[in-house]
């Protein structure tokens, strides 16, 4: 077994695992996800995936698998730890109504001990311990599977019960390798317990498998008078994968019965599976990380052990920017830009603090692709267009880095000097006017955003480090009312995306697809997509075209949609290469950088066989046209912005 065995090896490993075990390798979906407008980031590998968790049959089958790109802006200010980064990898598979408990465990703890080498003695499990309340049972089912599978590497594994995270800093692990813990831990849904799903809403039980890396890494000093458990912060177990068995269905009485088709949603952490190979939870020593680690030694010439902060910040914030411009999303001041450039601007202050000269980040960028390339070649595709948009990034904010950083310092001296403290009393400053807290006020914090371009994130942190607050809800006041104020037409844009997955919108979005057939047949193929908000009311669908479209056009529009309704035609999925998709020109595709290198191909053909629509898309649709109920109205069109139209639509 390979002991020096690297992240790009551990993730084929576990592709070629799952192929051998019958799944078809899918790519990994972008990390913006398309038709979501509730999240700006993929942030799981299950999210893409959704759809055909709720039934909709995936053109590769009922078992799935691959390495999701995966971004969490939540985790921004937690990196700094070992643990934490903003980018990172999920190992998924899936079943879709095939496989269910027995098979899910056995692959997962045969791949990490026989295919990766992890020791069986230091893997530990934790079960949902049921809700007599809803009538859910425990789930005894992965207990018993559990002990036969480390039975067979010689190990007893005995199963007792914690329940909560404090009760189990009481009761520790009492001799245990199996524990059971209640739905704050142990439950999976989109809404989180089980009391909080709404009607209709899928979930279910999960078991999770945490690394023991020996109690020399329990270092918090909170954890100094408290007894170890698996699924704590100590930092001496980390969870490295969790299979999810959704097998239920909330009904409006509020109780659970299970679902005619039960799926496997799992998911685990490259990353910390390779940190766990390497016997130190510091992700971070990882050689998909390590190897920009040591680049920033470098050009530092100092230790990553004497400035771990630094170090992590910098090397997670270089990665996760790459990743991030290589699927499209450029730094900016909204959306997904914004957090592309607050990775960057918050590196920039890091990367002073170890002196390292300005324009390197280029370089590290390098290191990045380097080691990716293999896997994601979209990077190296994109390889001159990461590398400019990172130095531009770099450039454009040290040229006002410095001076933020004085006019920053000037606001913190007026601040200070305001009060100070002599023989124990305060004495108060006359020629400045006092203020009650030592706080960056809502106004400093806008011109340090708008002048400096310093995210308000960075001005907290900086604020924070002296030893003062800002303002913050009078800031975001602010920046509301200068968004008001230079967004002209601004209540013509939309979020775009799908409201939900609810029966009436996957109707509307597949009426989109033929809307915009019809536009391509009345007005021309330079119409494309620019943009569309679904709800289970209305549609609003933006497509590029330079004048307004006249009722008369519109009319036969809304007569080829309804033709097409009235057909009852089938609508199929099929999966291609990109770059065949591309050069096929029958196929129709607005935001190409969004897709994956392989793709979704919807076709739309009534029941003569005629083809109605055939387009890019992530779902999810109806099967069969006559789903969609109801006549196709145009009600409203109008100008979105430039060389860009918009159509209000309904189904009634």
């Amino acid at each position: 077994m390979n002991q020096n065995m690297g992240g790009n090896e551990i993730r084929q490993k576990y592709l070629e695992f799952m192929r051998k075990n019958g799944h078809a390798i899918i790519p990994s979906s972008a990390l913006v996800p398309e038709n979501d407008p509730t999240t700006l980031f993929t942030s799981s590998g299950m999210q893409p995936l959704i759809p055909y968790l709720m039934g909709e049959a995936h053109p590769k089958g009922v078992r799935l698998a691959n390495s999701q790109k995966c971004f969490r802006a939540n985790d921004l200010e937690e990196v700094g730890d070992n643990r934490h980064t903003t980018f990172f990898e999920m190992l998924g598979n899936w079943s879709l109504g095939d496989y269910f408990k027995k098979e899910q465990l056995r692959w997962f703890f045969t791949y990490l001990v026989d295919e990766v080498g992890l020791d069986p003695n230091r893997i530990y499990v934790t079960v949902f311990a049921g809700d007599e309340k809803l009538g859910i049972p425990a789930d005894e089912e992965s207990v018993l599977l559990w002990q036969e599978l480390f039975r067979e590497k010689g190990i007893d594994a005995k199963a007792v019960h914690i329940g909560t995270e404090e009760r189990g800093y009481e009761v520790g692990m009492q001799g245990g390798r199996i524990f059971y813990y209640d739905a704050g831990k142990n439950w999976w849904s989109r809404s989180g317990k089980p009391e909080n799903m709404p009607t209709g809403e899928i979930g279910g039980p999960d078991s999770e498998v945490f690394y023991d890396f020996g109690p020399e890494y329990a270092t918090h000093p909170i954890f100094k008078d408290k007894a170890p458990h698996p699924n704590s912060d100590s930092g001496q177990f980390l969870e490295i994968g969790n299979s999810v068995f959704i097998e239920y269905i909330k009904q409006a009485d509020g109780s659970f019965t299970k679902l005619p088709q039960r799926n496997v949603d799992f998911g685990g952490g490259l990353e910390r599976i390779s940190a766990a190979k390497n016997g130190d939870p510091d992700v971070f020593k990882v050689d998909l990380l390590a190897n920009v680690v040591r680049q920033i030694e470098s050009l530092s010439g100092k230790k990553y052990d004497d400035n771990l902060v630094a170090f992590r910040v910098i090397t997670d914030h270089i990665r996760g920017a790459v990743f991030m411009i290589g699927d499209g999303v450029l730094p900016g001041n909204e959306q997904q830009g914004y957090f592309v450039r607050r990775l960057l601007r918050r590196a920039v202050r890091f990367a002073d603090d170890l002196n390292i000269k300005a324009g390197e980040f280029a370089n590290l960028a390098e290191g990045v692709i380097s080691t990716y390339q293999n896997h994601f070649v979209n990077l190296t595709e994109k390889r001159t267009e990461i590398i400019e948009a990172i130095a531009k990034e770099e450039e454009q904010f040290r040229k006002t880095l410095e001076s933020g950083m004085k006019q920053f310092s000037k606001i913190s001296l007026q601040i200070h000097l305001t009060s100070t403290e002599k023989d124990g009393k305060k004495v108060i400053d006359k020629s400045i006017p006092p203020i009650k807290i030592k706080a960056i006020s809502a106004q400093n914090a806008f011109d340090l955003y708008t002048t400096y371009g310093f995210p308000i994130e960075l001005t907290e942190e900086i604020a924070e480090e002296k030893g003062l607050v800002v303002d913050r809800k009078g800031f975001e006041t602010l920046m509301e009312e200068h968004r008001a104020k230079s967004r002209a037409g601004a209540e013509q844009k939309f979020k775009g995306g799908l409201a939900d997955h609810s029966e009436k919108v996957v109707q509307y979005h597949t009426a989109t697809h033929l809307l915009l057939a019809g536009l391509r047949k009345e007005l021309g193929e330079h119409v494309h997509q620019a943009g569309s908000n679904i709800t289970g009311e209305r549609l609003r669908f933006d497509f590029t075209h330079p004048d307004k479209v006249e009722r008369d056009v519109l009319d036969r529009v809304e007569a080829f949609v309804n033709s097409a309704i009235k057909t009852g035609g089938e609508v199929t999925i099929e999966m291609l290469p990109k770059d065949v998709a591309q050069e096929d020109q029958t196929i129709e595709a607005s935001f190409w950088d969004r897709y994956p290198d392989e793709v979704k191909v919807y076709t739309m053909k009534g029941n003569d066989g005629a083809t109605f629509s055939r387009e890019l898309c992530g779902g999810p649709h109806v099967k069969r046209l006559e789903e969609i109920k109801g006549v196709f109205k145009i009600v409203k069109e109008e100008s979105s912005s430039a060389g860009v139209r918009r159509i209000k639509g309904i189904i009634e």
